[in-house]
């Protein structure tokens, strides 16, 4: 009887401590206090992926977009146990292909032993008309010094964003924790449409592994060799630049574009490599006659111009298979769009590719 009071004893003063640090004091500081990173530029708007009153070429659907801030990440150190967030979006739709934590969430990485892992997640309220947000992203953690990195929402502009620890405890910004920046520009594969979470983005994790700042300009379904992208690629600097460039022109447009976007970049960008990624072969499109010719015209006069464009102009690459699937037809979520199986097995094939010509360049 003795033993089982002094278990009872030790489990009851588990669930004690827990419960009293469940309701421990919080203090928010504002994230833009911190770093940010993934970001293309430097602009006085933090939580916004590219400053748009600089480029006078986007379309008002564009500029909504590149508000978004997609892809960029909050990285600090903190001794702190638990750490919560507390964020204000300007009110947006739900979208049917994503996640509700991709599209208005947070998730949180942690290094362990020198390796970036995910740690946790900040589930925003399932109710659409929501905008102010308050949740932990991960509790209970042992003593010490953590280095994290919060990855923001896909979706939503944010309004407000500030990260929580523990009243005492220290939160300091922290340097970016990746040697380059590799710049990816595309389609709603690039902006994430389908990933569960905004860390496990394909862009995201390639950061991650190439030990490379990512800025993501996907714009999903509006990604289609226009001049505002050669605008922005030509007024900025980056150690490489990947164009998920055909998954939404017509092959007309690919036709009538391509070689002139490569060239203005390249008159500005003389040796940064460019790097073109096949679209996805539409699994729909065994079935859809009508979806599969527009899907193969697509990638035939982006395989036929690419041959020239490489061969004309040095240090351009095309990764032909970049977005396959496998051929059980079970990577997208909607036959087009990436689930978290289809970016496994994508990376594995778009990863190497990536980093062969990177190393080339001497970016490892």
């Amino acid at each position: 009887m003795k033993r089982l009071f002094i278990v009872a004893m030790a489990v009851f003063a588990v669930v004690t401590s827990a419960t009293a640090q469940e309701k421990s004091p919080l203090s928010y500081v504002d994230a833009s206090t911190l770093t940010i990173i993934n970001k293309i530029q430097d602009s006085d708007k933090p939580f916004e992926r590219l400053d748009v009153e600089r480029y006078g070429s986007l379309t008002p659907r564009a500029v909504n977009a590149f508000r978004q801030s997609t892809g960029l990440a909050v990285a600090f150190t903190t001794d702190s146990r638990n750490i919560y967030v507390r964020w204000s979006i300007h009110p947006t739709k739900l979208r049917a292909n994503s996640s509700d934590i991709y599209l208005r969430g947070m998730d949180i990485y942690l290094k362990d032993n020198g390796v970036w892992t995910f740690a946790g997640v900040a589930r925003p309220k399932p109710d659409p008309t929501v905008v102010d947000f308050e949740t932990s992203l991960v509790r209970h953690m042992a003593e010490g010094v953590k280095e994290c990195m919060v990855y923001l929402p896909a979706y939503v502009e944010i309004k407000s964003l500030e990260i929580g620890v523990d009243q005492g405890s220290m939160i300091k910004a922290a340097a970016s924790p990746f040697k380059h920046k590799i710049v990816f520009i595309g389609s709603s594969l690039t902006h994430g449409e389908g990933a569960p979470r905004p860390g496990a983005n394909y862009v995201a994790q390639l950061g991650r592994r190439l030990n490379a700042e990512t800025p993501n300009l996907g714009h999903s379904g509006q990604c289609k060799l226009q001049q505002h992208f050669v605008d922005i690629v030509c007024d900025n600097k980056a150690d490489a630049f990947v164009f998920d460039a055909f998954s939404n022109p017509t092959a007309d447009i690919i036709n009538e574009r391509l070689y002139d976007f490569v060239a203005q970049i390249r008159a500005k960008h003389k040796k940064t490599p460019l790097i073109f990624l096949q679209t996805v072969r539409r699994t729909g499109a065994m079935f859809d006659l009508v979806a599969k010719k527009r899907n193969d015209d697509q990638r035939a006069a982006a395989e036929k111009l690419m041959e020239r464009v490489c061969k004309d102009f040095k240090n351009v690459y095309f990764i032909d298979n970049a977005f396959d699937t496998g051929a059980d037809n079970e990577g997208t979520v909607d036959n087009s769009h990436l689930t978290d199986y289809g970016i496994y097995r994508v990376l594995q094939i778009m990863e190497p590719q990536l980093r062969e010509i990177l190393s080339h360049h001497g970016i490892k």
